[in-house]
Formats: structure tokens, sequence, C-alpha cells
């Protein structure tokens, strides 16, 4: 067989390869898009006719029939807020003066690996820090600010990590202009980097916060309220959430309570769009302005 040949013949051997390959991928895409569009036509299905105007106004209670979801719905929002009122501002901070202050050595070397380890780490391991920190180190007990500042925990690395993704990916042409015109490093971060990453900072923002609102182990952990008659009115106050919630539901023996669970999944599903799309409208915005 003569080198052409032999050529030929390995290139028609890659080309198969790839095409299988490109199957491969495409049939497990596939697959994964089938199953949970399965798995949401499932629990629409078995939820869907309870969602209603009570259910969503209602407190809990132990007969299916009168069980609502608004002390949990109430409570989520709560924690969303708080959580990000925590965390967003810390978290771009830290970002910020990792990247655009703090000189490269051991030290900074040693931080960036621990955030990077830390967003891997277990929900529930942030969960008995809460506990043992926030819960009885400062006796907030079982309240809000306990539950928002472990959730806030839980996701200060992804924002971190991402906010500094985000600042690395400003072209330096952009800060050396700036500097070229004689204006100082504040001025540069606030006025030119920040704007040009804020695209980016918030995506991970959204990703952050999505995760934060279907986390329960965490919420357990601290004691989160699965039952309640009223809604939070202040941060020392207690409280429940949505996971909480379809989590007490969902383990309950009793059709009509797994079927609550899977009405209280949809509202989940709903806040969860609400809120990332909200999130997309100002990061669209963002970017019109910086184009």
């Amino acid at each position: 067989m003569s080198w052409r040949e032999n050529a030929s013949s390995n290139m028609a051997r890659r080309h198969l390869l790839s095409n299988l390959f490109r199957l491969f991928c495409g049939a497990l895409t596939w697959l994964g898009i089938v199953l949970l569009v399965i798995l949401l036509a499932q629990i629409i299905w078995q939820g869907g006719s309870r969602i209603s105007w009570d259910f969503l106004t209602r407190f809990s209670s132990s007969k299916a029939a009168k069980a609502g979801i608004y002390h949990a719905l109430t409570g989520t929002i709560w924690l969303i807020a708080m959580t990000a009122a925590f965390a967003i501002p810390v978290g771009v901070a830290a970002a910020v003066y990792l990247e655009e202050y703090s000189k490269k050595g051991r030290l900074s070397t040693l931080i960036e690996i621990n955030i990077s380890n830390l967003a891997g780490v277990p929900s529930i391991v942030y969960g008995l820090l809460g506990v043992a920190v926030f819960k009885y180190f400062f006796n907030f007990g079982q309240s809000l600010l306990t539950g928002s500042l472990t959730m806030s925990l839980l996701i200060l690395p992804v924002i971190i990590t991402a906010a500094r993704e985000a600042l690395k990916a400003v072209p330096s042409s952009l800060r050396q202009a700036a500097f070229g015109l004689g204006a100082t490093r504040w001025q540069v971060v606030r006025y030119h980097v920040l704007p040009a990453a804020v695209p980016g900072i918030l995506t991970g923002i959204i990703l952050s916060l999505s995760r934060a609102i279907g986390e329960s182990a965490p919420l357990l952990v601290v004691g989160a309220a699965t039952s309640l008659n009223f809604t939070p009115s202040n941060a020392m106050d207690e409280y429940s959430a949505l996971p909480i919630q379809i989590y007490h539901w969902a383990g309950d023996s009793r059709l009509e309570f797994r079927e609550l669970a899977a009405s209280g999944i949809i509202v989940l599903l709903a806040v969860l769009l609400l809120m990332n799309a909200t999130a997309i409208i100002i990061r669209w915005k963002s970017e019109a302005k910086t184009s």
C-alpha cells in the first residue's frame, strides 16, 4: 500500500470516528432533554390541577385540601433577597480585590486555591458551619438571618470565581488607556473595568442564586420550619422555604400530599424562571450600554 492510500485510509478512519463521536454526543444530549421533558410533564400532570389562588395564599395545614404554600413562598423571597444582599457585595468586592489590587504571590495563590475548593464543598457542610457559627456562636437561633448568612457562604465561592473570570475577560488595553489619561486605579476599576464586566458578573450571580433557591440540606440543618402559620416580618423571625415545604410533603405517604409537593415544585420553578429572566434582562441592558 502506497503512502497516499495509507493517508487516505487514516483520514477516512478519523472522519468515521469523528462522526460516531458527534452522533454519540448528540444522542446523549437528546436523551437528557427527553428525560427532562418527561419529568416536567409528570410534575405538571400530577400537581398542575392543585395550583390555585387559594394554594398560593394559604398557610400550611395537616389537611391537604386546606394546605397552602404562602408561608414558604414568602420565606423564599425573604431568604433569597437577604442572601443576595449579603453575598453579592462581598463576592464582587473580593473578586475586584483579588484581580485588580492584590499582588501575585503565595498568599494570593493560596486564597485562589481555597476559593476553588470551597466551590466544590457539599452544601450540607455549609449547613453544619451555619449551625456552629451563626445559630450557636452568634446566638441567632433558627432565624431568617441564620439561613441567609449560611446560604451566602454557600454561593460566595461561585460569585467570586465568576466575577474574577469576568474581570479577567476585560481587555488590558482598556485599563492601560485609562491609566494613560491619568486615572487612578479606583477610577479605572469603577468607571471602566466594572461596567465592562457586569454581564459576566451577573451570569455568575444568576447561577449562584439559582443554586441557593433550590437547596434544602443547609436549611434543614440550620432549622428552617416545615409548617408555619405566619410569614417573617424581620430578620430574626422563624421562616420556611419552598424546598423545605416540598421535602416535607414529598416524604408524606398520602397521595394528596405528594400532589401538593408537585405543585410546590411548579411554583419553585416559576419563581426561579422569573428571577433568572429578571437578571437576564438586566444583563442584556448592561451589555447594550457597554457596546
